[in-house]
């Protein structure tokens, strides 16, 4: 495990156990992804954590040419994401993570909603010998579903369309169309994208999709999966904006529409 000086008390009992195993580079983030790939050259499967604008936004040349030039692997697990440092203000906000991290092309990446969908998604993919990106939020869903590395989970069947619902946002999804005749489809892996899943799930050309990142990332492999056809999309997401003002994280996602009354009118206005 390699550290930013981010999470080591949290992570202590680890320390304690195993000292030789755990390392904390310190405030020197670049440097901390290239020790990693030292350490993955050397065979061994570095899990490296900071928060998010620290792992994705400061480390990309080194993510980029460190590992996915070398094709290393290496497991980054980042905590903050969108706005969970609210109070810290924009430096430490970052809901283009996952837009900046699809321009690697060999990365995974990994968005939960619950501890124990991380835990076993992080156990799957661990050894896979592929890198793999793991967003971790402090917004988590009440229930935790049965999620497989790589494939999403239909938990409603319907005629007007597909509803997909990214990681934390499930509760929002299945609570906003719950009067609506629409499918929705879960995803927890958004690289590999389960492509077979939505197809079948779509019985009419019509999708909606929460992210709780920048509005729009994951259109274009929605377009992809339906191979030129005439497919509609519409969605929630974070719009492409600075936040500059200070609060809660609870705050900004109320700012920024993501109560369930203003996603249930959105929905109804697409799918009629």
């Amino acid at each position: 495990m390699v550290l930013g000086d981010i999470g080591v008390f949290g992570f202590r009992a680890v320390t304690e156990q195993k000292p030789n195993s755990v390392v904390n580079i310190g405030v020197l983030e670049q440097a901390m992804i290239g020790f990693a790939a030292g350490l993955a050259m050397d065979g061994r499967i570095p899990v490296v954590h900071s928060i998010a604008p620290f792992i994705v936004e400061r480390c990309l040349e080194q993510l980029k040419i460190d590992f996915g030039y070398q094709q290393l692997s290496g497991k980054f697990v980042s905590v903050g994401a969108s706005f969970d440092y609210a109070s810290a203000g924009c430096t430490h906000h970052c809901p283009e993570d996952i837009a900046i991290l699809l321009g690697i092309p060999s990365l995974e990446i990994v968005v939960p909603g619950s501890g124990d969908e991380f835990s076993v998604l992080f156990s799957k993919s661990y050894a896979n010998g592929n890198s793999t990106y793991y967003r971790l939020s402090e917004t988590t869903n009440k229930s935790t579903q049965d999620v497989h590395f790589g494939e999403a989970c239909l938990l409603r069947e319907g005629t007007q369309g597909t509803v997909i619902a990214i990681g934390p946002t499930l509760d929002l999804a299945l609570i906003a169309s719950e009067h609506l005749d629409v499918s929705v489809l879960y995803f927890t892996t958004l690289r590999p994208f389960d492509s077979d899943s939505l197809r079948k799930a779509t019985k009419s050309l019509r999708v909606f999709i929460i992210e709780p990142f920048y509005e729009g990332t994951m259109f274009p492999d929605v377009v992809y999966a339906f191979s030129g056809r005439d497919v509609r999309i519409g969605g929630k997401g974070v719009p492409r904006r600075f936040l500059g003002n200070y609060g809660t994280r609870d705050e900004h996602w109320a700012d920024l529409g993501f109560g369930i009354d203003t996603v249930r009118s959105e929905m109804e206005d697409f799918f009629s």
